[in-house]
């Protein structure tokens, strides 16, 4: 939960990072340009600007100062070492990411791509980054890669290739880092994507599609969201499917419906952060608190 001294209202982007702390981006010096989803969106008045990161850790409040951020954040993450990478907007191949080493100073701005989906860090290596399909078909030379892993100087480690029949990529739809390995699923199809920091790849096909949200605790599988072959023929934001991973592939083993604890539904472009057995989970109308569902 963000403290109540500090503006909602100048967070430009918020996280869960790979140690369960809760991060705000704040701008000093905001604008409004437009309204999605319920609130105002800010951006910053000037660039480059001087932000504020909040830091909530099991209660204990920390501030950080990032000088001269140059990029509009939209999303960013805490990357081992105590540094931080930012991503902004951008066009094709432009210098839209920023990285902090952990003084505060940047250190390299750098193409992340366009129509970036997710930027998680994990605990070890660096991050993962993923990109909806705008961004893969734009010509991109980054987002064409779908799903990425990067060094923590921001050098590119690792590109998605799986192997026919699921070689095609055409939107990273969800991801989940857990110290350096990352499970992900992929459009079209249904193909979860596994791997870690030694490149190995595993593929296997799962009975939902196109789910938002994903946590995983041994062979158990928690997805959040996605259309269920054979049942659904449209995606159900608030469904949770309990998943069962074989040697031969996967099974649903039970289903549910998610809401948030004060009785709000889950609606479409809810915001995930994925990290193991845990999704972290927060409205579009607030950037204030975040919930997290765990993989029983």
């Amino acid at each position: 939960m963000l403290p109540r001294q500090y503006d909602e209202r100048r967070v430009l982007a918020s996280t869960v990072d790979p140690w369960g702390r809760a991060l705000w981006l704040i701008c000093p010096d905001t604008r409004f340009p437009y309204r999605w989803a319920g609130r105002d969106v800010p951006t910053p008045a000037v660039l480059p600007f001087d932000a504020l990161v909040v830091i909530s850790d099991r209660g204990e409040v920390r501030e950080r100062t990032l000088h001269g951020v140059a990029v509009d954040p939209d999303a960013f993450d805490a990357l081992p070492g105590g540094g931080f990478v930012l991503s902004g907007n951008g066009g094709p191949n432009a210098r839209s990411g920023q990285i902090f080493g952990p003084d505060g100073r940047s250190r390299r701005r750098l193409p992340l791509g366009t129509h970036l989906k997710h930027l998680v860090a994990d605990r070890r290596a660096g991050f993962w980054t993923g990109y909806a399909d705008e961004g893969i078909y734009s010509g991109d030379r980054v987002s064409a890669g779908g799903l990425v892993r990067w060094d923590g100087r921001g050098n590119p480690a690792w590109t998605l290739h799986p192997p026919e029949p699921y070689n095609h990529v055409a939107e990273v739809s969800t991801i989940n880092v857990s110290n350096s390995a990352v499970h992900a699923m992929y459009r079209p199809g249904a193909p979860l994507a596994q791997t870690g920091r030694s490149g190995t790849l595993r593929i296997r096909a799962l009975p939902v599609s196109d789910p938002f949200g994903l946590a995983i605790r041994g062979d158990l599988l928690l997805l959040l969201g996605g259309n269920e072959q054979g049942i659904a023929t449209t995606t159900r934001v608030n469904a949770l499917h309990h998943i069962r991973l074989t040697d031969a592939g996967a099974v649903v083993v039970g289903r549910d419906d998610l809401a948030f604890p004060n009785g709000d539904p889950v609606r479409r472009y809810a915001h995930p952060v994925c990290r193991g057995p845990h999704i972290f989970l927060r409205t579009l109308r607030t950037l204030r608190q975040w919930w997290v569902l765990t993989a029983p």
